[in-house]
C-alpha cells in the first residue's frame, strides 16, 4: 500500500474517532451556558486539581472545549462549529490540521491550548511575525482571561502580558492599551504565550549564553502550537538560527571585487546554472582576474582569501537579485524570505555573502561575522514535549512532516462547501504578452466591480506590476515585505466592491478577506497568479485567499515560457516550438501537457529543497547531540550553590587521562617526567614526589593496573591538596564564585571554537565523496574526534586559570561587598552588536577581583609543518582548532 493510501485510511478512522468526542462536547453546550462567570472561573480550578491528581487530560477534553466555546460566545460572539471542534481535538492529539483558508484557525487553537495550559507548565503559540503575535494575544486573551489563565506574547520589542482595558471588535486592529510592557521572563511565566518561531528559537539560544539563572527567560518547552506550519518548520528550516558576534577579519576586499564582477561576461569568464542557482569562474576568467588584480595565481598558498572574496562576489552579483531575495532599507540589506515575501529582519547570510552584497550595492559593508550559539529549526521545536501545527496546506507536505517531526497531518472537512472555481492555466510564449492578459484582465474586473487579488512572486514583480497598473489609471493596493507594518489592514481590504490589491507571496496570512453579499453576486474574490511558484504550496495558499466559507471565488495563473521555473525546466524547447507554429506573444494556449510539465517542475523542486533541509538536518543532528551535553553542562553549573565537586571531577580525570597516557598496560614503559610535565599546568612536582610515584612503580606488590590507580590517586590527592591551599589564600567564598565564573567562560570560549571548527569541518567533508567514502559518516566520525578534544581543552583551561588564580591584596583591589559583577551580555542581539572588539573570551575579571593569572611561558614557534602542541596528534597547518 503507498504512503497516500496508507496516510488517507488512517485519516478517515481518525476523523470518525474525534466526530464521537465532538457529539461529547455538544452534548455539553446547556450545561455550560447555564454557569456563571465565577462559576467559569471556578470550573478551571477544578480541571487544575484534577490533572494535579493523576487524571488525564483527555478525561477532561470534553467539558474543557464546551467550557471555552460557551466562554468565546460570550467575549468575542464567536461560537465554534463542529468542524474546528474537530481542529481543536487533532491539534490536542499533537497532530497538523490542514484547515482551509477562512476556517477559524485562530478560534480553533483556543481549544487545546487552554487544555494543555491547565497543568501550568506553559504552552507556546507560534506566529509568523509580530503583527499576528500581539493580535491574537490580544484577541484571544480576552477568552483566555475570562477563563482564569494568563496571556502573554514575546514580539521583538519585547514582552506584553494581556490585561482587559478596551473591549476589541476588531480581529484585525490591535487595542494597544490591554498589551502591558513586562520583561520576556515573566511573558515566558504565564500560562498561555504568543510569539514568532524566530524570537523562541532566539531566546532559547540565548539562555544557553546566560550567565546566571536570572539571565534565563524560557521554561522547559512543553506544548507548542504552529500556527502556518508549513511556512514555520519546512520553509523557513533550510536556514538554521545563528547568533553572532563581528569578527576582525578585514571588509576591504569586497568593494574591490564588486568593481571587478561587472567587468566579467557571462558564458566567456563564467558559467550560470540557473536550475542549482550556482555561478562558476571560468579558467579564463580566473586569469582575468588576476590580471586585474596583479597578484599572480590567487591559489597559491596564502592566497585563498582572494578565492573566497571572488566566489562570494560572484554569486552576490550574479545569483542574488534585489528586490527578490533581498531589498534595502536605508543602509541595510535585508533579506526577504523567497516563500513569504516577509522581509527577515535581523538576519543575514553567511559566510560573508552579505558582505558582498552590501559592496555590490554601494552600502557600507559590516563586518563577517563570528558564530556564538546556532540551531535549527527542527532541532528547537524536537524538544517539545508536544507539537502541534496548523495551516491552509498542509497535504503536499505531509510526508516531509512526519518523516521530521513525527507529525501527522489531518484534513479538517470545511464548514461549508467550496464553491471556488479554479480555472485551467493560461500559458503564454512571451512574458511581455502574459503582462498585457494580465493587466487587461484587472482592467475588465476592476469596470465590472469585482475585487481583484494579483499574487507575484518577487517585490519587483509587484512593483513593475503596480507601475503598469498606474499607466492604466487603475486604483490599487501594494502589499509586499515594504509594506509589512500594514500588511494586515490592506488584506483586510482586499474583498471590497472594485478593489485591486496586488501581494508577494505573503498574502496577509492570519487575516481574513471578507467580502460583502454584492461582492458575492459579482463572482466573489478573483485570484490572479501571475507565475507559478517553485511550492504548490504557495499556489494554494494564494488560490485559498478566494472562497472563504463557501464563498464564491475565481482563481487562475498567468504563465509564460520566460517565468524562472518554466526556463529553468524546458521551457525554452515549448517556446522554440511555439515559434516555429508562428503562435503571436500576445495568443494563449492551454495545454495538458504543459500543465503536467509544471507541476512535475514543482514537484522536483519540492524534492530538492527537502534533500536540502534533510540533509543540514542530518548534519545538524550530529551536533545537536554534542549542543545538548554543552547545554546541560552548562545549566548544572549555573544552578548549583556550588561546582566545586565538578572541579574535583575535572582534576581526577585529568590526571587519570594523564597518566593513562603514560602507563600502557602491556607496554610497562613508565615516564615519570612525562607524567608531571603534562601536569604542569596545576602544579610543579618535587623530586621528593616524583620518588615517591617511581616507589609505587617498583613495589613488586603492585601489578600494572594497581600501580596506575596507585598514582592516580596519589597524583590526585596533591592537586587537592594543592587546591585547598588555594582556597585558603583567596576565600573560600570567593573562590566558589570564580569557580563558576571561569567554568562557563572556558566553556563558552571553547564551544564557540568547536562551532568554527565544526563549520570548517562540514565545509569540507563533501569532498570525502570522491574518495568512496560517505561524508556523513566521515562527519560523525572526526566531530567525535573534536568534540572529545573539546571537552579536554574545556578541563584543562577550567583548571589551569583557577590553579593560577592569584589574590590580590587589598590596597591593590578593594572588594565592594565581594561579589562578582556580571559580565554576560543581557540578551544578545541577532548580529552580536555588544561583542564588538571581542568574543566572550576577551572579557576580563573586573579590577575588584582575585584576578586570573596566566603562568608565565616562553612561547616556541612552531613551523606549519610542526606537530601541534594541543594534544590533537596532527600537524600545525591541519589542526582544527589551532585554525578555527
Amino acid at each position: 500500500m503507498s504512503f497516500f493510501s496508507r496516510f488517507f485510511s488512517t485519516q478517515e478512522k481518525d476523523l470518525k474517532k474525534f466526530q464521537k468526542e465532538v457529539d461529547a462536547i455538544n452534548a455539553l453546550g446547556d450545561e455550560m451556558k447555564a454557569l456563571t462567570d465565577e462559576e467559569v472561573l471556578q470550573k478551571t480550578t477544578d480541571f487544575k486539581d484534577r490533572l494535579a491528581d493523576g487524571a488525564p487530560e483527555d478525561e477532561i477534553l470534553a467539558e474543557a472545549f464546551a467550557l471555552v466555546r460557551e466562554v468565546a460566545d460570550r467575549v468575542i460572539g464567536e461560537r465554534h462549529y463542529d468542524t474546528q471542534l474537530l481542529g481543536g481535538i487533532v491539534l490536542h492529539r499533537g497532530k497538523v490540521a490542514e484547515m482551509k483558508t477562512g476556517e477559524g484557525k485562530t478560534l480553533t487553537s483556543t481549544l487545546p491550548v487552554y487544555l494543555n495550559a491547565l497543568s501550568g507548565k506553559g504552552v507556546h503559540v507560534v506566529t509568523v511575525n509580530d503583527y499576528l503575535a500581539r493580535r491574537d494575544c490580544n484577541w484571544m486573551g480576552s477568552v483566555f482571561h475570562r477563563l482564569g489563565l494568563s496571556t502573554a506574547c514575546i514580539t521583538s520589542e519585547g514582552g506584553f502580558l494581556y490585561e482587559p482595558k478596551v473591549v476589541d471588535g476588531d480581529s484585525v486592529s490591535i487595542e494597544e492599551e490591554n498589551l502591558h510592557k513586562i520583561t520576556k521572563k515573566e511573558a515566558y511565566e504565564a500560562d498561555i504565550t504568543y510569539g514568532t518561531n524566530n524570537e523562541f528559537g532566539f531566546d532559547y539560544l540565548r539562555d544557553n549564553m546566560a550567565k546566571t539563572l536570572d539571565g534565563v527567560v524560557q521554561r522547559s518547552p512543553h506544548y507548542v502550537v504552529v500556527d502556518e506550519v508549513d511556512s514555520v518548520l519546512i520553509d523557513e528550516a533550510r536556514t538554521p538560527l545563528i547568533i553572532s558576534a563581528p569578527d576582525h577579519e578585514s571588509t576591504q576586499l569586497y568593494p574591490q571585487f564588486a568593481s571587478i564582477i561587472p567587468q566579467l561576461i557571462n558564458d566567456e569568464d563564467y558559467t550560470v546554472d540557473e536550475k542549482e542557482r550556482s555561478a562558476v569562474m571560468t579558467d579564463v576568467g580566473i586569469q582575468k582576474v588576476e590580471e586585474i588584480l596583479g597578484i599572480g595565481n590567487i591559489y597559491e598558498d596564502g592566497k585563498w582569501h582572494y578565492v573566497h572574496h571572488l566566489e562570494q562576489s560572484l554569486k552576490a552579483h550574479i545569483i542574488f537579485e534585489k528586490d527578490k531575495d533581498y531589498m534595502l532599507r536605508g543602509e541595510d540589506v535585508i533579506i526577504v524570505d523567497e516563500f513569504t515575501g516577509r522581509a527577515m529582519e535581523g538576519r543575514r547570510y553567511s559566510d560573508g555573502l552579505h558582505q558582498a552584497i552590501e559592496a555590490k550595492e554601494g552600502v557600507p559593508v559590516r563586518q563577517e561575522s563570528r558564530t556564538l550559539a546556532t540551531i535549527t529549526f527542527q532541532n528547537y521545536f524536537r524538544m517539545y514535549k508536544k507539537i502541534a501545527g496548523m495551516t491552509g496546506t498542509a497535504m503536499t507536505s505531509a510526508e516531509e512532516l512526519l518523516k521530521v517531526y513525527e507529525l501527522d497531518v489531518v484534513e479538517i472537512p470545511t464548514f461549508k462547501d467550496v464553491a471556488r472555481e479554479d480555472l485551467a492555466d493560461v500559458i503564454y510564449k512571451t512574458e511581455r504578452g502574459k503582462n498585457k492578459a494580465i493587466i487587461e484582465k484587472i482592467k475588465e474586473l476592476h469596470e465590472k466591480g469585482q475585487p481583484v487579488l494579483v499574487g507575484t512572486v518577487a517585490i519587483e514583480k509587484s512593483e513593475a506590476l503596480s507601475r503598469a497598473l498606474e499607466k492604466a489609471r487603475i486604483s490599487h493596493s501594494v502589499l509586499n515585505a515594504k509594506q509589512h507594518e500594514r500588511e494586515a489592514e490592506i488584506i483586510s481590504n482586499a474583498g471590497l466592491e472594485g478593489a485591486v490589491t496586488i501581494a508577494t507571496n505573503m498574502a496577509g496570512r492570519g487575516t481574513d478577506i471578507k467580502i460583502t453579499d454584492a461582492v458575492k453576486e459579482k463572482g466573489g474574490l478573483y485570484i490572479i497568479g501571475t507565475e507559478r511558484h517553485e511550492a504548490r504550496r504557495i499556489d494554494n495558499q494564494l488560490r485559498g485567499r478566494s472562497g472563504r466559507q463557501g464563498d464564491p471565488g475565481t482563481t487562475q495563473f498567468y504563465i509564460s515560457l520566460e517565468d524562472e521555473l518554466m526556463r529553468r525546466f524546458g521551457g525554452d524547447r515549448l517556446k522554440n516550438v511555439m515559434e516555429k507554429l508562428g503562435l503571436p506573444e500576445d495568443q494563449p494556449i492551454q495545454n495538458n501537457i504543459i500543465s503536467k510539465q509544471i507541476e512535475g517542475a514543482q514537484k522536483r523542486i519540492e524534492g530538492f529543497n527537502f534533500d536540502i533541509r534533510k540533509h543540514v538536518l542530518d548534519y545538524d543532528n550530529v551536533i545537536n547531540k554534542q549542543r545538548e551535553v554543552i547545554y546541560t553542562r552548562r545549566r548544572s553549573f549555573l544552578g548549583d550553590d556550588s561546582i566545586k565537586p565538578a572541579i574535583y571531577d575535572m582534576m581526577r580525570e585529568e590526571v587519570q587521562n594523564t597518566v593513562s597516557a603514560h602507563a600502557i598496560e602491556g607496554q610497562f614503559e613508565w615516564n615519570v617526567d612525562a607524567i608531571c610535565s603534562d601536569l604542569e599546568p596545576l602544579f610543579v612536582a618535587t623530586d621528593k614526589q616524583k620518588e615517591k610515584i617511581n616507589s609505587i612503580i617498583t613495589d613488586p606488590s603492585h601489578d600494572e593496573r594497581e600501580s596506575i590507580g596507585l598514582i592516580i590517586e596519589y597524583l590526585f590527592g596533591l592537586t587537592k591538596e594543592i587546591y585547598g591551599q588555594k582556597e585558603s589564600e583567596v576565600g573560600n567564598d570567593m573562590l566558589r564564585v570564580l569557580e563558576k565564573r571561569v567554568a562557563l567562560d572556558k566553556l563558552d570560549e571553547q564551544w564557540m571554537n568547536h562551532i568554527d571548527a565544526i563549520d570548517g569541518l562540514r565545509q569540507g567533508i563533501g569532498l570525502r565523496g570522491y574518495g568512496q567514502r560517505d561524508p556523513l559518516i566521515e562527519f560523525k566520525k572526526e566531530s567525535f574526534e573534536l568534540f572529545s578534544h573539546l571537552v579536554a581543552y574545556i578541563r584543562m583551561g577550567t583548571l589551569k586559570s583557577l590553579f593560577h588564580i592569584q589574590a590580590a591584596t587589598t590596597d591593590q583591589n578593594p572588594r565592594r561587598d565581594g561579589v562578582i559583577e556580571d559580565l554576560s551580555f543581557s540578551g544578545a542581539t541577532l548580529d552580536g552588536d555588544q561583542f564588538a572588539g571581542g568574543g566572550l573570551a576577551d572579557k576580563k575579571l573586573k579590577p575588584d577581583l582575585p584576578q586570573i593569572q596566566k603562568p608565565a611561558q616562553a612561547e616556541k614557534k612552531l613551523g606549519r609543518n610542526d606537530m601541534c602542541d594541543c594534544g590533537c596528534g596532527k600537524k600545525v597547518k591541519k589542526c582544527p582548532h589551532r585554525n578555527s
